[in-house]
């Protein structure tokens, strides 16, 4: 399952003009198939309401939407991203639609929903540090399951932040993303990046 949902997320172009501010970088496919099989696994997608908090051009939003959930939410603040990710959901045609909301995910428009999937800002720039936290922050008011992919050496902190507010790890794993030169502080051609995927229960 991961490896034909890898392929057919090929498909998914990612951003356009991508802004460094936002730390606005694709999430590879292989990754968000990895990430999605777990959930599958977990009963955490199919007949649920999923949302992606910070969406992006929609990777893990419409890798959710072929497990038949029951509703997608994909929250993105960026227009632009949002306008992409409008077009990739026609090349995946996942089964099930997506709703596209242009939102700030760290104020969204949600009360409640079952599943949150996310690849949210590590916070690497300068004036965004602790970015994930916003967004495990939103999660946490919002979400009975989550999974999130963090900087590599985060458990520490995801867990610390799942306990205090009466959540709790259950799983994780270690992962590779890809980054391709896209900002002007980028020293190489390619980079690949230590990440580590969280599965919380809120």
């Amino acid at each position: 399952m991961k490896r034909a949902l890898a392929r057919r997320l090929a498909a998914v172009e990612g951003f356009r003009e991508p802004e460094p501010a936002l730390e606005q970088y694709a999430t590879p496919t292989e990754l968000a198939a990895q990430l999605v099989a777990l959930a599958d696994l977990q009963d955490d997608l199919a007949g649920r309401t999923v949302a992606d908090l910070g969406a992006g051009t929609g990777m893990l939003a419409l890798a959710a939407a072929t497990r038949d959930p029951d509703r997608v939410l994909a929250l993105e603040r960026d227009p632009d991203a949002v306008a992409v990710g409008r077009e990739n959901e026609t090349r995946v045609e996942p089964g099930v639609g997506v709703d596209w909301l242009l939102a700030d995910a760290r104020r969204p428009p949600l009360a409640a929903v079952d599943t949150v999937v996310m690849n949210p800002p590590f916070g690497a720039q300068r004036g965004n540090e602790h970015a994930d936290r916003a967004f495990l922050e939103t999660t946490a008011e919002v979400a009975s399951i989550s999974y999130s992919v963090h900087n590599a050496g985060s458990k520490a902190f995801v867990e610390s932040f799942a306990g205090d507010r009466g959540g709790a790890v259950t799983h994780a794993f270690a992962a590779e993303f890809p980054v391709d030169a896209q900002f002007d502080f980028h020293t190489s051609e390619r980079a690949v990046l230590d990440v580590e995927v969280f599965r919380i229960e809120w």
